[in-house]
C-alpha cells in the first residue's frame, strides 16, 4: 500500500497540509487575499511549487475538488483550514496564470482532501497513503464485480521477466541514442 506513498500520489494532500502550515505560519489565521497572493509568488520564486494546483492530465477543476468543496461548504465551512483552502482556490490560479507556471492552473483533490481528513480528526498523516490506496483498491474491485456480473472474461496481465525488461530497456536505449 506505501508503494502509492509518492509526492504525486498518497503523499500528496500531506504536502498540501504541510504548504497550509507553512502559510499559515507566515500570513497569520486571518491572511487577506493580498498575503496569500505574496505568500505564492514568493513560494514560486524560489522555485518551488504550490502543491494541490495542476494536473498531469487535467485541464480544468478537478471534479473531485470541486465535489469535496461542495461539501466542505454544507458542512465544514466554518472550519479554519477550509477558510484558508477556499482563499487559495480565489487566489491561486490567478497566480499561476499570471506567473506562467503551469498549464493547468486549477487545484486537484488533493488541494482539499487533507483539509476534510483533518476536520473529522483523522490527523495521523501516515496513515492518508493507505486511506488513498483503499479507496483506489474500491474502484478496481467495483469494476471486477462489475465484470463478472456482466460475464466478461478474465483479465490477467502478462508477465515479463527480467530477461524481457533488459532486452526491452536495451532496444530503448537504442533508439535514444539514435535520436540524439
Amino acid at each position: 500500500m506505501n508503494g502509492l506513498a509518492g509526492p504525486l500520489h498518497g503523499l500528496a494532500n500531506q504536502e498540501v497540509l504541510t504548504f497550509l502550515k507553512e502559510m499559515k505560519e507566515k500570513v497569520g489565521d486571518n491572511p487577506t487575499k493580498e498575503q496569500v497572493e505574496k505568500f505564492c509568488l514568493d513560494l514560486l520564486n524560489s522555485k518551488r511549487v504550490i502543491p494541490g494546483y495542476g494536473h498531469a492530465v487535467l485541464r480544468k477543476t478537478d471534479p473531485r475538488y470541486t465535489c469535496q468543496r461542495e461539501f466542505a461548504l454544507k458542512h465544514l465551512p466554518n472550519f479554519p483550514l477550509f477558510k484558508l483552502v477556499s482563499l487559495l482556490y480565489e487566489v491561486v490560479p490567478n497566480v499561476l496564470l499570471k506567473e506562467g507556471k503551469v498549464k493547468n492552473p486549477w487545484p486537484n483533490v488533493d488541494a482539499h482532501s487533507g483539509c476534510i481528513l483533518q476536520y473529522y480528526n483523522l490527523t495521523q498523516e501516515n496513515y492518508y497513503t493507505v486511506l488513498f490506496g483503499v479507496s483506489r483498491a474500491f474502484g478496481v474491485l467495483s469494476q471486477l464485480v462489475w465484470s463478472r456480473a456482466l460475464g466478461f472474461p478474465l483479465e490477467r496481465p502478462k508477465s515479463i521477466d527480467t530477461a524481457w525488461i533488459k532486452k526491452n530497456i536495451s532496444q530503448l536505449e537504442s533508439f535514444r541514442d539514435e535520436k540524439e
